[in-house]
């Protein structure tokens, strides 16, 4: 596709947002004395312009840091997935946001891989 023929938009950014967070499913992730460290990121899309004047359009990412300063307290999640599921419904909360991605991964899991994990990319629910 042809960039000309693309709407304007703008993004809003939290990229490697470190938390210790109680999650896994190996039996060596589920002492709650030792959370995996992940890193999170977001970016929140929407094709709303962002107006200088009256700050009309503008994408909080603040919302959704403070959000998931809240993770580190939860109790023990099995998978990545509920995490995402989770982020992404609260990122939908913000009425600008018509689309975002959503990724964590566990960058000490696995000691050949620099990190594993799951990235979603979500359109608003019609």
């Amino acid at each position: 596709m042809d960039w000309r023929q693309l709407p304007d938009s703008q993004t809003s950014i939290l990229e490697d947002v470190e938390l210790w967070v109680r999650c896994g499913l190996h039996p060596w992730e589920r002492h709650p004395e030792r959370p995996n460290r992940l890193l999170v990121s977001v970016a929140l899309y929407t094709s709303t312009r962002f107006d200088p004047a009256t700050g009309a359009g503008y994408l909080d990412y603040d919302r959704v840091r403070d959000h998931l300063k809240t993770w580190p307290g939860r109790p023990h999640v099995d998978l990545l997935e509920t995490l995402l599921a989770g982020l992404s419904d609260f990122a939908f909360e913000d009425p600008l946001v018509e689309a975002c991605r959503v990724k964590v991964v566990k960058p000490d899991i696995f000691p050949e891989a620099r990190a594993a994990g799951v990235e979603w990319f979500r359109r608003r629910p019609p």
